[in-house]
């Protein structure tokens, strides 16, 4: 990619121009902050493959400059930083006193900063019955396998309390490039500790927690600098989903300053405030999968059955575990004119800095998690593998913007290939009249030579010649037709770019962020208790029958399916789909069952219908 640094000094005055502003919500505990009192307060550990995690620094005596001169080490090793020592906190001599200090200064900090936070209602009466059934298998073995400890999240809070009391601070890390033609303002937000499970009832906990929010600008030749773009990122979406236009109404603004919704303990990045229903997607075997992809679009295309708003993004996972992000923005605000402002950026120009391009570990602690949910993240350069992340090679195709002109390259753009059409219609019709002549000059030709027999060869290849040249002909004119259409419309769209149309808004996204629409924040009482309770109702219904009905087995199984179904069908507002769809299933089966057990009856009489209308067709046409 064509990448280009910016000087130290015009990065700086362009990320003070269009620095976000982050509103939290009511709960958090931590907060952009700088790397350096961060990793100051950290260890670095190395865990090579079939051994015991050894300390290289310990706490206390780590530097951003010892960080960057880590070795690679062999094949396998993994670096990382720790910050909630939690098995260090209560011995004699530690810096940390004893744990039962932090736990009371996190309780105490928690009690303050979650006055006046109330968790969402209905996380799981928004999704169906699989989605409840992973999210109880996947919480019963995120116990079983306890990656990061419980208390993590406690002494963390109180390790980032003593940061900030020594020096409160509110910092993001900065790079500005060019590519592409873009202007490429990139924030990134360092947060100590990510909190989501243990203190939001997310999905995960880990130390350290990289985010990120993009500004793209473009250059006039004048050199004013004008945004056109803002990417935000967040959990699973990826390229057109992240970004929106710079005059997009969802692009809340103070100034020039992009307002970002802080989802509560996970810190991924929203447009507007609200509760944002996230699912977490478990991947099936890929035959599995594959077989549910082709019966889903079979169900939903051919018979036309959706299952109510649903969007199909085309994952190819289908089991779902739902969490709430909160990303209200009813608590701290940092940034112009927010509670807390900016502290200057810390700068990681191009050259980066050793401790962003020499250190490839992970920025907290390494859990060894399957899912790598609960392991920390690698730095803003590269990825958990050590690959460098696209979001740092590649920012503008990161967030889908390669296949997009600047507003400055748009019309010129526009104007050029509309240039080249020309040409190439001028071309075109040259061919078309050259070789409309000569398939003229061959049916001449084969006219003259047709009832000639000492002519037969000659007039078959004239013939053959003919039937060649008519194809090429057809083929030249769909493509003269199709390139006049395309120009045509390139011309229209000038003249809409002349005019400051830059087209929809939003057509782009075919994933958006929404937040829980007011109807699903209104889940009655009673739909919430069902949904709480239903996936170990129907569990313990099934252990029941199969020990007590087993002489009816298939016939209450079936019963007591379509109980459920009707329950849930009526609480989430879809009976009639419910309805709709079980009749097309009855009416499916009936079918096959009809096919199998008069299949060779069925053959003869379609044979035999099929010979009549056949028959009635050609004595209607003798009639005429």
């Amino acid at each position: 990619m064509n990448v280009e640094p910016v000087n130290a000094g015009t990065a700086e005055a362009l990320l003070r121009r269009f620095e976000p502003v982050i509103r939290s919500t009511v709960g958090d505990k931590f907060y952009p902050m700088d790397v350096d009192p961060y990793v100051r307060a950290c260890s670095l550990w190395v865990q090579r493959p079939d051994e015991e995690a050894v300390c290289v620094v310990p706490s206390g005596e780590l530097t951003l400059e010892r960080v960057a001169q880590q070795p690679l080490d062999e094949a396998g090793a993994v670096h990382f930083l720790k910050f909630a020592d939690t098995r260090s906190a209560g011995k004699p001599g530690s810096h940390r006193a004893s744990f039962a200090f932090f736990r009371r200064r996190a309780a105490e900090r928690t009690k303050v900063s979650r006055e006046g936070f109330r968790a969402g209602r209905g996380r799981l009466a928004r999704v169906g019955y699989f989605s409840r059934l992973a999210d109880a298998l996947y919480s019963i073995a995120l116990l079983a396998r306890g990656r990061v400890p419980g208390e993590a999240a406690a002494v963390a809070s109180a390790a980032y309390a003593r940061i900030m009391e020594r020096n409160e601070h509110y910092r993001y890390h900065g790079r500005v490039i060019r590519e592409d033609g873009w202007v490429v303002l990139q924030y990134w937000l360092f947060y100590p500790f990510n909190d989501w499970r243990s203190g939001f009832f997310g999905a995960n906990d880990h130390e350290a927690d990289w985010e990120k929010v993009f500004v793209y600008l473009s250059e006039s030749e004048a050199g004013e600098m004008r945004p056109e773009w803002v990417a935000y990122a967040a959990h699973n979406y990826t390229g057109d989903n992240l970004r929106r236009r710079w005059d997009d109404p969802e692009v809340e603004k103070v100034g020039e300053h992009p307002v970002i919704y802080v989802a509560a303990g996970s810190h991924a990045s929203y447009y507007a405030p609200g509760e944002y229903l996230t699912e977490l997607n478990l991947p099936l075997p890929s035959l599995l999968a594959r077989t549910i992809t082709n019966a889903r679009k079979f169900w939903r295309r051919r018979l036309g059955q959706y299952a109510g708003d649903d969007e199909d993004d085309g994952a190819s996972s289908y089991l779902h575990i739902p969490f709430v992000d909160y990303a209200r923005g009813d608590g701290l605000t940092v940034g112009p004119g927010g509670d807390r402002e900016w502290d200057p950026p810390r700068l990681m120009t191009d050259p980066p800095p050793a401790w962003v391009s020499e250190y490839r570990g992970l920025w907290g602690l390494y859990a060894r998690d399957p899912f790598e949910g609960e392991d920390a993240p690698a730095g803003p350069m590269y990825n958990r593998d050590k690959s460098v992340s696209r979001a740092w090679y590649d920012p503008v195709g990161w967030a889908g913007l390669d296949k997009v002109p600047t507003s400055t390259e748009a019309l010129e753009a526009v104007l050029g290939q509309q240039a080249d059409l020309a040409v190439e219609c001028d071309k075109l019709h040259d061919e078309i009249e050259s070789k409309s002549r000569q398939l003229k000059q061959l049916g001449v030709e084969a006219a003259a030579m047709r009832d000639r027999s000492h002519l037969d060869r000659p007039y078959r290849d004239r013939t053959n010649r003919i039937g060649e040249l008519s194809r090429e002909l057809s083929q030249l004119r769909s493509r003269l037709a199709t390139d006049e259409a395309v120009s045509e419309s390139l011309g229209d769209y000038a003249r809409r770019l002349r005019n400051g149309d830059r087209g929809p808004l939003r057509a782009h996204i075919s994933r958006a962020h929404r937040p829980a629409s007011d109807a699903q924040l209104r889940t009655s009482r009673v739909a919430e208790a069902w949904a709480a309770v239903s996936v170990g109702l129907l569990l313990i219904s099934l252990v029941g029958i199969v020990l007590f009905e087993q002489g009816h087995l298939i016939s209450i199984l079936v019963v007591s399916i379509a109980m459920f179904a009707f329950i849930e069908a009526s609480f989430r507002g879809r009976l009639v789909n419910l309805v709709s769809s079980v009749n097309i299933g009855l009416a499916v089966v009936a079918t096959l069952i009809i096919v199998y057990e008069f299949f060779w009856a069925l053959v003869i009489a379609a044979v035999l219908i099929v010979g009549l209308y056949v028959l009635w067709d050609n004595l209607r046409e003798l009639r005429r």
